[in-house]
C-alpha cells in the first residue's frame, strides 16, 4: 500500500522536495506513521490555497496513516514571512481564538476524527508554547539553531533588504519546537507542507535532531505551488480569494470557480484536488481531448470539491442555480439563491415605492432610453425574477420584491440586474 500511496503521490504531482525519499518509503513499509500539517489561524476560514497539504494529508490517512492537524493558536499571533515582503498585522487572543474555531469545522469536512486507530487529531500549538518563558526559549531553543543557519533560510533571506522584526525571524524556530514536540509526544514522523514551508520544515528536523542522542527518523515532504497553465495565480477571482467559508464564497460561487476551469488546467486540478481515482482521471482526459464541449472532465472536478467541501445538500443548490441560470428560468429558485447567483452582476439602488416598468428600466440603466425600454418589454426581451413582462402598464412594485429587498431584472438571454430597494 505504502508503495502505491507515494506513486499516486508522484503521479498526481504531489512531491516537490523531500528530505529523504528512501529513509521516508522506509519507514512508510514497515509501520504505520502520524504526520503533520500546520495551518496558522490568521483569518477565520481558509480559501482553497491552503487545502493542497492538507488533502495530501488525507490521502495518508486513507493509505492507513494517522494525521495531526494543528492550527497555530501560538505561531498564528506571529506571522510567518514565508511569501510576505511585509509584517503581518498582529491580531488579538480573542480573534485568534475565534479563528480556530471556524478552521476546525472546515477541517473536519475533510478528515476522519477519532481518538484511536488512525483518526485524525487536532492539536493547537499554545498548548505548549503558551507555556514556555522568555528565558527558557532562549536557553533551551535559542541554542540549538545558529543565527547563519536561519539567515540562509529563502524566508528570513528575501526580507533582509526589506527588514524584518525578531518577531517573524523567530518564527522558524518556533514552528521547529512544534515538530520537536509533536514527535516526543504523539510519535509524528513526517511533516507536510508548501513548498514555501521547506525552510520551516528543515528547522524542525535540525530542532529534533540536537535534542535527541538516539537516531531521530524524522522526515519532511512539500508540495508545489499550484499554477495555471496561463501563468494567472491560481485561486483567486475577479472577488478575491476562494474561501472555504460559506459566507465568504457561497457554495455556487465555489462550484462556478471549479466549473470554469481551463482544459488546460482540468485534468491537473482533478490530480490535486479530487480523490478520484487514475482510472476516472485518465479517462475524463480523453474527454477533454475528443469531447471538450461536453465539460464533463470541469463538471466532476466541480462536484467532487462543492461535495467535499460544502455537502451534497449544498452541491445539489449549486447545480440547481446553475441549471436555471443556463435556461433562464429563476423562479425555481428562492430568494437566498438568487442573491447567490447575482451577487457579482450591475445592481443600482431605488426607492421602495411603485414604478412604471419602463421608468424602471430607463432609471437603472438597464435600457438606453425610454423609447428602447418600450421595445425591450413589448418584444418580450424583459423579465423580473424570472416572469416575463410584456405590458408597458406594468408597475414595479412590492409584489416584485424578494425579501421586500431586491428583484432581479433580465434583459434577453443573459444580461441581468439587481434592483435594490431602500
Amino acid at each position: 500500500m505504502t508503495n502505491e500511496l507515494l506513486q499516486d503521490l508522484e503521479w498526481r504531482g504531489l512531491l516537490y522536495q523531500q528530505t529523504d525519499a528512501e529513509g521516508m518509503a522506509k519507514l512508510l513499509a514497515e509501520q504505520s506513521v502520524s504526520l503533520y500539517c500546520g495551518v496558522d489561524p490568521t483569518a477565520d476560514s481558509m480559501h482553497i490555497g491552503h487545502i493542497v497539504p492538507l488533502l495530501t494529508l488525507r490521502r495518508f490517512q486513507k493509505a492507513g496513516h494517522r494525521p495531526i492537524l494543528l492550527v497555530g493558536g501560538a505561531t498564528g499571533m506571529i506571522g510567518d514571512p514565508s511569501g510576505r515582503s511585509e509584517e503581518r498585522q498582529l491580531q488579538t487572543v480573542e480573534q485568534i481564538d475565534k479563528n480556530v474555531q471556524a478552521i476546525r469545522g472546515q477541517l473536519e469536512r475533510i478528515f476522519e476524527f477519532a481518538q484511536d486507530g488512525n483518526g485524525a487529531q487536532l492539536v493547537n500549538n499554545r498548548d505548549w508554547i503558551g507555556d514556555i518563558s522568555t528565558i527558557e526559549f532562549l536557553r533551551d531553543y535559542g541554542k540549538l539553531i545558529n543565527v547563519n543557519y536561519m539567515l540562509a533560510k529563502d524566508t528570513i533571506a528575501s526580507r533582509l533588504d526589506t527588514g524584518i522584526s525578531f518577531t517573524e525571524f523567530a518564527y522558524t524556530l518556533i514552528q521547529g519546537i512544534d515538530y520537536n514536540h509533536l514527535y516526543n509526544n504523539y510519535n509524528c514522523r513526517i511533516q507536510v507542507g508548501g513548498s514555501d514551508q521547506w525552510g520551516n520544515i528543515t528547522t524542525g528536523l535540525e530542532v529534533i535532531r540536537k535534542t535527541h542522542e538516539e537516531e531521530t527518523k524524522a522526515f519532511g515532504i512539500t508540495i508545489p505551488l499550484v499554477t495555471k497553465a496561463d501563468g494567472t495565480k491560481f485561486g483567486k477571482t475577479a472577488g478575491g480569494a476562494v474561501w472555504l467559508d460559506s459566507k465568504k464564497t457561497s457554495p455556487y460561487e465555489f462550484y462556478q470557480f471549479w466549473i470554469n476551469a481551463a482544459d488546460a488546467d482540468v485534468i491537473k486540478y482533478l490530480k490535486i484536488f479530487t480523490f478520484l481515482t487514475r482510472e476516472e482521471i485518465e479517462a475524463l482526459a480523453v474527454s477533454v481531448e475528443e469531447e471538450p464541449h461536453l465539460r464533463k472532465a470541469q463538471k466532476a472536478l466541480a462536484e467532487e470539491m462543492t461535495r467535499l467541501i460544502h455537502g451534497q445538500e449544498a452541491l445539489d443548490q449549486a447545480i440547481r442555480i446553475t441549471a436555471a441560470l443556463f435556461s433562464g428560468d429563476l423562479k425555481a429558485l428562492s430568494a437566498q439563491e438568487m442573491k447567490d447567483a447575482f451577487k457579482d452582476v450591475p445592481s443600482i439602488e431605488m426607492a421602495k415605492e411603485a414604478k412604471n416598468i419602463v421608468d424602471l428600466l430607463v432609471e437603472a440603466g438597464i435600457s438606453s432610453s425610454k423609447r428602447q425600454a418600450r421595445e425591450d418589454v413589448t418584444n418580450g426581451a424583459i423579465s423580473i425574477n424570472g416572469e416575463k413582462i410584456t405590458d408597458l402598464e406594468y408597475n414595479v412594485d412590492a409584489k416584485d420584491r424578494l425579501e421586500d429587498a431586491f428583484s432581479i431584472v433580465r434583459r434577453g438571454k443573459k444580461k441581468y440586474h439587481m434592483v435594490k430597494f431602500v
